[in-house]
């Protein structure tokens, strides 16, 4: 029998290694020669060394096979060698299609159809995710293109006709529609400029006055002669010097993710002027955290003597002074006047707020100090940015209430830490169609009171009043 089964060949199998047990299924690593018996038979069957090395690992080999037989097996005739794939494995899941080596049982019937039809499976999972992603990705470069054309027809506008005449149209209804939608990025730092104005009247050579102040006080501070500084406006030296200490300390706290604020990055040096001019331009404001992020935002979109000129006249609009001059009397205000529509918008999370005595300024002197920039998307962000220098300080309250709604039903589920936490740390994949919808649906009037009038009223109460509209007195 064993004679007809084989062919003559017999002769040319080395004996069989008894010495030592070999790899068993999931077992030991087989020794050195049954690895190299392996590979030659493997290299004889005409197999790629890809699919032999995986399948090889979960089947016994011929050392253990004849160990526990008795018997001698070869491989194959030349004959019955396979030479075709129908497909060439691309992966261990296409295997469970290969029929065994010939030294092993082959495959049931069952076993075969079973195979095949999880095969086919996941063939076609995997095709109906691929199509599935194609979809993703022809949709979101649908909307790109489109996004695209949209900014370069705006461009053509603003640049040709809104500009140009920008007293007479920049509050027309058209353009504030325009506006509203977002503006083209490479008008964004014209059209901030001219929203914000220059109040103060400062000049780019007014600028380069306080930059050489400031790099000298830079230079004393390194040295041993800051006593030999005067105050300025009843500022002590201590106190300018801590102020421009911080600013290299929150320089590289500024975007992190772009790399561009930090040490060694193109921005640093001029973030770092900007902040250090300002410094010595407001010595009674000094260098407040959350500065940088505004200032970088400007940096990004101006050139440094406009951007410090924005920038010093931003920081003087009277919400931004009250804020960075840490004004408790007028930010209780500002708060007390976001809570009255709070509860007009949002009635029943106003009330689960209070519920856990979670007052505005928890989340938002964050917001308001940074203007929404460290909080949002950057790209989010200057959006915002678009309409708040059209409509001023009401559209930054009315955003926070865009990014309660948004959340609302989130919010509602959560206690007072889970609350302050999460809007601390807003999600990162916040979309600007999502917020700004949001944002359109919250409406800034209360009992035909808009939000100017609500504050003007709250600025005629006494601090008894204050007390009684404003919870966060309280905290």
């Amino acid at each position: 029998f064993y004679r007809n089964f084989f062919t003559k060949r017999t002769k040319e199998l080395k004996p069989a290694v008894h010495s030592a047990p070999g790899w068993k299924l999931f077992g030991k690593v087989p020794p050195k020669e049954n690895l190299q018996k392996d590979s030659k038979i493997i290299q004889q069957d005409e197999i790629s060394a890809s699919v032999a090395s995986v399948s090889t690992l979960n089947l016994l080999n011929t050392g253990e096979y004849e160990a526990r037989t008795g018997k001698m097996c070869k491989p194959a005739p030349h004959t019955m060698r396979r030479r075709n794939f129908e497909f060439e494995p691309l992966s261990t899941t296409a295997l469970i299609l290969e029929d065994r080596p010939s030294n092993l049982p082959a495959k049931s019937v069952e076993e075969a159809l079973r195979h095949r039809q999880e095969y086919d499976e996941m063939v076609a999972e995997a095709k109906k995710r691929e199509i599935k992603e194609a979809h993703r990705r022809k949709k979101i470069m649908k909307e790109r293109f489109k996004q695209e054309e949209n900014i370069a027809s705006a461009m053509v506008i603003w640049v040709n006709e809104i500009l140009p005449n920008w007293e007479n149209m920049r509050s027309t209804r058209r353009v504030r529609e325009l506006w509203w939608q977002g503006l083209p990025p490479s008008v964004r730092g014209k059209v901030w400029s001219l929203a914000v104005g220059n109040e103060l009247n400062i000049t780019p050579e007014l600028y380069e006055i306080f930059l050489s102040r400031a790099k000298e006080r830079w230079k004393t501070f390194g040295g041993t002669g800051a006593e030999n500084d005067t105050e300025d406006a009843g500022v002590s030296v201590a106190d300018r010097e801590a102020s421009l200490e911080l600013i290299k300390l929150d320089i590289s706290r500024t975007f992190p993710s772009l790399y561009i604020f930090q040490k060694g990055g193109p921005y640093h040096d001029l973030l770092h002027s900007v902040l250090g001019a300002y410094t010595c331009y407001r010595p009674d404001v000094g260098y407040v955290q959350g500065m940088s992020f505004i200032a970088a935002v400007l940096i990004l979109n101006l050139e440094e003597a406009d951007a410090f000129i924005a920038f010093a006249n931003l920081l003087n609009k009277p919400c931004q002074l009250a804020f960075f001059r840490v004004d408790h009397s007028m930010m209780l205000k500002y708060f007390a006047a976001f809570e009255v529509f709070f509860e007009e918008n949002l009635p029943k999370l106003f009330h689960h707020f209070k519920s856990y005595n979670l007052t505005p300024d928890i989340y938002l002197i964050d917001w308001i100090f940074t203007l929404y920039s460290k909080s949002l998307p950057l790209d989010l962000a200057c959006r915002v940015w678009d309409v708040f220098c059209r409509d001023g300080e009401e559209f930054l309250f009315r955003t926070g209430l865009g990014i309660l709604r948004l959340y609302e039903d989130i919010l509602l589920q959560m206690d007072f830490i889970h609350i302050a936490q999460f809007l601390t740390k807003l999600p990162e994949d916040i979309t600007s169609e999502k917020l700004f919808a949001c944002i359109t649906s919250i409406q800034m009037q209360n009992s035909n009171k808009k939000w100017a009038q609500v504050f003007a009223s709250l600025m005629k109460d006494s601090k008894e009043g204050d007390k009684n509209h404003s919870p966060a007195l309280k905290s």
